[in-house]
């Protein structure tokens, strides 16, 4: 995720506080990985010094002064042309998973043991997130929708390389 993007897509809505922003953020994209203060600050430090977003408004009071930032139309051109772009696809042709596995068969030890563990690490998180979903609105039920099916996918390779352990061995072996 491009965070100075979604801070910029923020914006469009009106010119909010460093603080603010963090906050929308958290609330809508950050349920698993809020975004730190500092990582705010220096994000909306970069999009100014590009231009992307000015200084609307500066407030001193008993801290330190806190900037309210508001998108430029370069700005907005920017997420414009970044949500138009269709992001690469991730092939995952080289996961850590399938290394472990092929370790474990160049290593002569039992990789049909990590495949089971992992299989019950996926199905545990795929317990997780179906309570976690059950009990989420509608923006949480979408993004665990897209967490489960990757964990489905895996659970279907994980099946599969399984059944193939063999023939695995013998090629990573010979």
């Amino acid at each position: 995720m491009s965070i100075g993007h979604t801070l910029l897509g923020l914006l469009e809505s009106g010119p909010r506080h460093g603080y603010d922003l963090k906050r929308a953020f958290d609330e809508k994209f950050g349920h698993d990985r809020p975004l730190h203060y500092g990582q705010v600050y220096s994000t909306m430090s970069r999009l100014l010094k590009h231009g992307l977003v000015e200084v609307d408004g500066v407030e001193t009071g008993g801290g330190p002064e806190r900037k309210r930032y508001a998108i430029t139309d370069a700005g907005i051109t920017d997420v414009e042309q970044w949500l138009a772009t269709p992001e690469k696809p991730e092939p995952y042709l080289q996961s850590t998973l399938y290394t472990k596995v092929v370790l474990a068969l160049l290593t002569h030890r039992d990789a049909a043991d990590i495949l089971d563990t992992q299989r019950s690490e996926h199905l545990r998180s795929m317990r997780i997130l179906t309570d976690r979903k059950r009990g989420g609105d509608f923006a949480d039920q979408l993004i665990c929708d897209h967490a489960l099916f990757h964990l489905e996918a895996d659970l279907r390779w994980l099946e599969l390389a399984a059944a193939r352990l063999d023939r695995l061995k013998d090629a990573v072996i010979a």
